[in-house]
């Protein structure tokens, strides 16, 4: 994992350095909620990310909502469409769905950049 990345319960988020103001800031990726946070040490960044993921935690509590978790395992993609036709006939001679063909490729993908 990339040293500017932190993760807590669950969640994560990337550390940038603003040169400007000097401070380390920071936000909760992978939810549709805008949760920043920012500190001027290392130290404070790694706490106040703690803080801010545990705030939305207790804010979604607050308001019953559900916390959003990052990666539902639902994923968008746009491809040609001469690939995505391939894609499906293959998907459809195999007895598969598009679905299942596009994360049985995605697996062997992982598996060769390992």
């Amino acid at each position: 994992m990339a040293n500017n990345i932190l993760e807590y319960k669950g969640y994560r988020a990337r550390i940038e350095f603003d040169n400007e103001t000097p401070l380390l800031h920071g936000k909760i990726e992978g939810i549709s909620d805008l949760v920043n946070f920012e500190s001027g040490s290392a130290a404070g960044i790694v706490k106040e990310f703690h803080n801010a993921v545990d705030d939305y935690l207790e804010f979604c509590r607050e308001v019953n909502k559900k916390p959003e978790k990052e990666y539902k395992g639902v994923l968008n993609i746009r491809i040609s469409p001469e690939l995505h036709k391939k894609l499906a006939e293959k998907a459809f001679d195999e007895n598969s769905t598009l679905n299942a063909a596009i994360e049985k490729a995605i697996k062997e993908y992982l598996e060769l950049a390992v």
